[in-house]
């Protein structure tokens, strides 16, 4: 360099903004970003010890990414070379690599290529620098206000280590001030100059983490600023506010600063801070944003995070988006606020989301095939039987009648989990009561389902219609008078009709739960596991109904509750004996059975005038005969006897009603020909007899084809009836 090269560099140093004079040259020097260049911290030690990888500093405007590079070209050992990513191209990368290659092989000395703005570089560009970074012909610096794993090569990345420095807080621009004025050399120092304390503060609040900004402001005010008689230049509150005045907002809408406002955003709003979301939404607007990009959002949130628990607020911000297009600004703010104080007061709800879930299962589950109930009847149901047993929800009481919609492989499955947000909680009980409603519909059907053996007592399920389980659920719920902290126990709980009932009665306390087999134990952990309910229940496998399945000793219930607990016991009264020595001195046991013998008859179903007289009574014959085998357990009993065996094993009856049901029910075809099924199974024993066993295979071709022309596909009146009884602890001897 000649003298004349020498002043004119010294004249532009001199000339330059108090910014870039005030660009600490040591690492002491530097205030801020403490959580990376702390003493000991790895890019302290590294500049130190002169010993860098690749590194690419992160972070807003003004937080000393460039005056890092600059301090580690003053201490590096390296051969340091620059350049900017907005005024250079691949040629100017090709001559810094060409100057590395030869420094390295003069002088073996490494590298370092610092890049300010990198992200400006499109991807042909990055990848020129590539190899180079990689065969370690040089360490690559770069710096970037965007987020370097979305702006910057993914190659580039992954071989160097990312720094993000933050903005500096109020007490480090204050700091950063302070050292302007005392500063001989680059800075004020050599002026009288007393900055007051309200404005320092000021400078440094609205500067807002921006050191180049403070600065900035400091070097305008005491440029246009006269000192006073005494000599002495004072910046006061009033110079400052007018030096610094409003800082220009940070936000590039293709960049960083554009996704994390708006995730601040929704955040805020979210989190129900009515104060923060109208602050982001005015940092937006006042930076240009477009006002219909926010009301997008906002109608997205309205769904997305209010949802049903306020269906109203996407008519709220609809409205207000339509309003803003008639209106427009800047009156418009006024709708943009309103529809942003709505969302943000509302109460909350994601439940929405169990859409994506129910997509989840369509992608990667068997989805099974459409119930043929609720196929199109419109064209196929005289060659296929489409639409056949669909049971229209209006013709019934509150409009609702369970019956199958999920495909057999997924039910039981939870989508939709309604919260306990505004309007939303209002309909969460009815949701879950009707829902487990519906499983022990399927419940039922899918028991039937499972075995030849169970041809004929398909029969029986045809009574658990949603009106009849609601009634039996409450009936229940009425005789055992659950308390908050109730320990109760549900037999039978496999069909889901009681469990979620004593779990939302009991909040106090764990509700133990009996199932059959581990699929049915897996399916309730799964339909509850998402219960608002602190308390999870506590769910065993055991066939047998012993409570000896918990394996906890002196376990004692307030209450056990059960339906149809008894069927499959040859020994009921025994049974229930057994199970009353689980209840505490002052608990209660109440079960409720379903009585097949006093039930719907087939033979009942129609008039059979136009049945040939001798096959009308071997029907008659047969059912008697069926519904009389002693060795039945699903139907050798009636409720008459069944106290009468109660009375002897001196168990104390508090409470038996017998009550009758007559449900409308539509009789399938698929019923029609498991009842009247003409082959004899194999697995058909003595202690299961069906029509077949009393009816030749001829004759039940003719009941088969009377019942499908006169009651199939028609709705009839099915009776059930339901012995409902509650036992005390104590036995009348005890």
């Amino acid at each position: 360099m000649n003298l004349f090269e020498h002043i004119n560099q010294s004249q532009i140093i001199k000339d330059a903004p108090l910014a870039d004079r005030m660009r600490p040259r040591t690492i002491d020097e530097f205030v801020g970003q403490s959580h990376i260049l702390a003493p000991g911290r790895l890019l302290r030690r590294a500049i130190q010890a002169d010993q860098l990888s690749s590194l690419i500093f992160y972070g807003p405007p003004g937080t000393g990414k460039t005056t890092l590079a600059r301090i580690i070209a003053n201490t590096t050992q390296a051969e340091f070379l620059s350049i900017n990513a907005v005024l250079s191209g691949v040629g100017d990368i090709r001559k810094c690599i060409e100057t590395a290659k030869k420094v390295r092989g003069e002088n073996q000395r490494r590298s370092v290529l610092f890049v300010d703005e990198v992200h400006r570089f499109n991807k042909s560009q990055q990848d020129a620098m590539l190899p180079h970074v990689e065969n370690g012909t040089v360490i690559l610096i770069g710096a970037t206000t965007e987020n370097p794993f979305f702006e910057v090569n993914k190659s580039l990345v992954s071989r160097s280590r990312i720094f993000q420095l933050q903005s500096l807080t109020t007490y480090e621009v204050e700091k950063i001030l302070e050292n302007a004025l005392a500063d001989n050399e680059r800075g004020f120092g050599n002026k009288k100059i007393e900055l007051m304390e309200e404005a320092r503060i000021h400078l440094a609040k609205v500067a807002s983490g921006d050191a180049r900004a403070a600065l900035n402001a400091l070097e305008l005010a005491v440029l246009t600023s006269q000192a006073s008689s005494d000599e002495k230049l004072r910046i006061t509150l009033n110079i400052a506010e007018e030096s610094i005045q409003q800082r220009a907002v940070l936000y590039d809408k293709d960049g960083d600063a554009h996704f994390d406002t708006i995730s601040a955003f929704i955040k805020s709003m979210r989190g129900s801070d009515p104060d923060a979301a109208l602050f982001w939404m005015a940092k937006m607007v006042e930076a240009g944003e477009d006002p219909k990009f926010i009301l997008r959002r906002m109608m997205i949130f309205a769904s997305e995070d209010v949802g049903m628990a306020d269906p109203s607020a996407l008519s709220i911000v609809s409205s207000a988006a339509q309003a803003f297009d008639y209106v427009g600004m800047p009156e418009g703010k006024f709708h943009l606020a309103q529809a942003c104080l709505y969302l943000s007061t509302a109460p909350k709800s994601n439940s929405t989301f169990a859409f994506f879930d129910a997509i989840n299962s369509v992608r990667e589950e068997a989805s099974g095939e459409v119930p043929e109930s609720l196929k199109d009847a419109s064209r196929d149901r005289e060659g296929f039987g489409h639409g056949e047993g669909y049971l229209y929800p209006h013709a019934y009481r509150d409009h609702w009648v369970a019956q199958q919609y999920l495909p057999d492989v997924l039910q039981g499955r939870i989508f939709y989990q309604p919260s306990e947000q505004g309007y939303e909680a209002t309909i969460k009980d009815n949701v879950t009561k009707n829902r487990e409603a519906q499983l022990a519909f399927f419940h039922s059907l899918s028991e039937s389902e499972k075995s030849d053996l169970s041809d004929y007592w398909g029969a029986r399920t045809l009574n658990s219609s949603g009106d009849l389980l609601n009634e039996i659920r409450e009936k229940i719920t009425e005789l055992a008078k659950f308390h908050r902290n109730s320990l109760a126990l549900v037999l039978n709980a496999g069909d889901g009709l009681l469990l979620g009932q004593l779990i939302r009665k009991i909040s106090e306390e764990t509700v133990y739960a009996l199932v059959d087999n581990e699929s049915e134990k897996k399916l309730l952990y799964e339909i509850y596991a998402e219960s608002s309910q602190v308390i999870k229940p506590f769910i065993a496998a055991d066939k047998s109904g012993n409570p000896k399945s918990f394996e906890i000793d002196d376990l004692l219930f307030d209450r056990i509750v059960g339906r149809n607990v008894l069927h499959n016991h040859i020994d009921k009264a025994s049974f229930i004996k057994n199970l009353s020595k689980w209840i505490s001195a002052e608990g209660i046991m109440i079960l409720t059975e379903n009585v097949p013998f006093l039930g719907q008859r087939l033979s009942e179903l129609t008039p059979l005038e136009n049945l040939d007289y001798e096959l009308r009574e071997k029907l008659i014959l047969a059912e008697n005969n069926i519904y009389n085998n002693p060795f039945n357990p699903r139907c050798n009993w009636t409720p008459k006897t069944l106290h009468g065996l109660l009375e002897k094993k001196t168990l104390v009856v508090d409470y038996w009603d017998v009550k009758e049901f007559n449900t409308p029910v539509m009789i399938k075809k698929e019923h029609v020909k498991k009842w009247f099924k003409a082959e004899n199974g194999n697995q058909i024993t003595e202690n299961l007899l069906e029509l077949s066993s009393f009816i030749s295979k001829k004759e039940l071709q003719v009941l088969n084809d009377f019942f499908l022309n006169k009651v199939a596909g028609k709705i009839v009146k099915w009776r059930s009836v339901s012995l409902f009884m509650r036992i005390l602890k104590n036995s009348k001897n005890e």
